[in-house]
């Protein structure tokens, strides 16, 4: 009897420390929770969403309609508020870009992170070959909380927008972005980020 005590009081142990998988929340699950509070945002916002191919033709997302493009490769939705009065990045560019943003956690509308009032922007080193960037931070807020690794959702507005410099020229864009685009916080933690940006080269001039 005493025995059969011993045994039962060690599988409740266990089942304290190792809960039910039933309780657990599967990746696809969280997947599906995301999908649904991107989807609540979007029409909470009044959002229109407008379709790749016709974001392409002239690489304008309309403001007063509260235009954002979906990108269907990866679930990002983006729009630009302001393409900036510089020129587009050139391929074979190594040099600074400076950030200004706001990160809000979307499903509450909470923000998580930003720097639109600190004495320095967010400072990321870019390079492009081809059609290829890739960018990782060499100061600033985001480098402190989240790492040096740079968003892959926040190098996707470049090759559409004409960054020039600080306030006067900058390029703007807001962008809805799934976990798997985000930082590597949101990566882990399956949740969807809001980011709003400016971006301004630290130097060049205009075309």
């Amino acid at each position: 009897m005493k025995k059969l005590l011993y045994l039962a009081a060690c599988l409740t142990a266990v089942l304290c420390v190792f809960p039910s998988c039933d309780d657990e929340e599967t990746y696809a699950e969280q997947k599906e929770r995301e999908k649904n509070q991107i989807m609540d945002y979007i029409s909470r916002n009044n959002i229109t969403v407008i379709d790749f191919e016709d974001f392409i033709r002239d690489t304008v997302t309309d403001v007063s309609k509260n235009e954002y493009v979906l990108f269907p490769d990866n679930g990002v939705y983006m729009q630009i508020v302001r393409r900036g009065e510089g020129k587009i990045i050139p391929a074979g560019w190594k040099d600074n870009i400076n950030a200004r943003y706001v990160e809000v956690y979307l499903p509450t509308g909470d923000t998580l992170n930003m720097n639109r009032w600190n004495n320095n922007p967010d400072v990321f080193y870019l390079e492009r070959k081809g059609d290829e960037y890739t960018a990782s931070f060499k100061w600033g807020t985001m480098a402190q909380r989240y790492g040096y690794s740079v968003p892959n959702s926040w190098l996707m507005p470049l090759p559409y927008i004409k960054p020039g410099f600080l306030n006067a020229r900058s390029a703007k864009v807001r962008m809805i972005v799934p976990h798997n685009q985000g930082t590597q916080r949101a990566a882990s933690q399956v949740y969807p980020t809001f980011y709003e940006i400016e971006y301004s080269p630290e130097q060049y001039g205009n075309d």
